[in-house]
């Protein structure tokens, strides 16, 4: 009998050493992980005091909370939502944001549009875009719930994955030599987007012509990295006017024989 309490005391012990060593968030943070909205609206939610983290009313976002910890918002309880991913080939002239000042059109409103056509009478679940595409460049653009799995395709030094490719075939005025080509490759400085900041450095992993016409040509780029506006502005420098963007591919995704503004919902991928 005292062998079996000893080794109950000892197992209690591992338990609470092992939620010690929990790793603790920002509760913002957590209720974003759990699917529940973005982080920056659960910030907002946090600060407007409508979130409780174990029974007790916070206010700050970057309150210390385990993710197991019992959350309510409103006084409801936030529960994990179930991980979606949705693949969609982005038109022109959408922005990638969840609502725009100017009154654009942006890929939330065309998601919501395509996902009551795929589910009819099936709530939105709350979904936000992987990265961006600006309002002129087109194709592939994901999409989840997931916030751990975007992160870790936008930030894959941090979360230490493999680097994730990106790649396009873009549509230039003119036809860029091949020793402008690899002078992409090897990388150069391009002008600031805004007045008075530093040059930036930019590179591609691969700048290679797919195919020719009389005024104009395609490009396959790939990049490994995530700059604003890195192909426009590289090309500028070499002098050279993007008459369209499309991202084909995207780490593993493929953008494939999706039609332009419809989107496709993906299998859960291994983490």
């Amino acid at each position: 009998m005292t062998i079996q309490m000893n080794y109950n005391n000892k197992s209690n012990w591992n338990k609470r050493s092992q939620v010690a060593k929990e790793k603790a968030h920002g509760v913002a943070r957590v209720i974003s992980k759990r699917g529940f909205c973005s982080r920056s609206q659960a910030e907002n939610l946090v600060r407007e005091g409508r979130v409780s983290l174990r029974g007790k009313i916070v206010r700050d976002p970057d309150t210390p909370a385990r993710e197991n910890d019992e959350i309510c918002v409103d006084g409801k309880p936030v529960k994990a939502s179930e991980f979606v991913y949705f693949m969609m080939n982005k038109p022109r002239g959408y922005v990638t944001t969840a609502s725009d000042e100017k009154g654009r059109a942006t890929v939330m409103d065309l998601f919501r549009e395509q996902y009551a056509k795929m589910f009819p009478g099936k709530a939105v679940p709350h979904i936000s875009p992987v990265g961006r595409l600006d309002a002129a460049s087109e194709g592939l653009l994901l999409f989840t719930n997931d916030t751990q799995w975007a992160d870790a395709l936008l930030n894959p030094q941090e979360s230490r994955g493999p680097t994730h490719t990106k790649i396009y075939r873009v549509q230039v005025a003119g036809m860029p030599t091949a020793a402008e080509l690899s002078q992409m490759e090897a990388g150069f400085n391009v002008p600031p987007r805004v007045f008075g900041e530093p040059e930036e450095f930019m590179h591609a992993v691969s700048a290679k012509l797919y195919s020719a016409g009389e005024k104009n040509c395609w490009l396959e780029i790939t990049l490994d990295e995530g700059k604003n506006r890195e192909i426009r502005r590289m090309l500028a420098k070499l002098g050279y006017e993007v008459l369209r963007l499309v991202r084909i591919k995207f780490c593993n995704f493929e953008l494939g024989d999706l039609k332009q503004g419809c989107i496709k919902k993906l299998d859960a991928p291994q983490h």
